[in-house]
């Protein structure tokens, strides 16, 4: 038996690095968002698809991120259709990576893992988290949006609070040590539950 870690966290709050801190603990991780960057690079299938539909947005036969972010800024609603672009192409490499897995724990590194419905496919969830302010000061110190997109990608994402609510485990990612040895007592945890399961 395989035992689904699905872990998430808003933007900012760290999900990357921690995800990473539980490969450092040899567990297999199903990276959503570098999938969906696979599909839309050169010859992806989801460029091919958005290219269809949106041409403005595909630079060098790859989907430009900063075109479809200025796009979907002015048509909320283009995020909703490409959503039913993109998901399916992602839930078929998800499906593929759970059917090929022979690790006793994986995990499932998805921004928007509640928003999708795929916290069903786990069998717990453990949610990053740091306080607002330190959020919102990690996202613009990386120069890559502004204010205005921070807050439009909030509004689409269940508040951190919720999130927290909803998890079995919250890793707070304030001191990257602290976070560590959270990763290695869910491990922990995990392992109880198998050998008792």
């Amino acid at each position: 038996m395989t035992f689904i870690l699905g872990l998430t966290g808003s933007i900012g709050m760290g999900k990357s690095t921690t995800a990473q801190m539980f490969a450092d603990q040899g567990v297999p991780i199903w990276d959503a968002d570098a999938v969906v960057r696979k599909l839309y690079g050169v010859g992806g299938a989801a460029a091919n698809q958005i290219a269809q539909h949106y041409p403005d947005t595909i630079e060098n036969g790859a989907v430009s991120r900063s075109k479809l972010r200025d796009l979907i800024a002015n048509d909320p609603k283009i995020l909703d259709h490409i959503q039913t672009l993109v998901h399916p192409l992602v839930a078929a490499d998800r499906a593929t990576f759970l059917a090929a897995s022979t690790a006793k724990v994986v995990l499932l590194d998805v921004p928007l893992l509640f928003e999708t419905g795929t916290d069903g496919l786990c069998d717990a969830i453990a949610v990053v988290s740091v306080p607002f302010d330190v959020q919102k000061s990690r996202v613009l110190a990386r120069g890559e949006m502004t204010e205005t997109d921070f807050d439009l990608i909030l509004a689409r994402q269940i508040p951190d609070a919720e999130k927290r609510s909803k998890a079995r485990w919250v890793i707070p990612t304030l001191e990257l040590d602290d976070a560590r040895i959270h990763v290695k007592d869910i491990l922990a945890e995990i392992d109880k539950d198998l050998a008792n399961a």
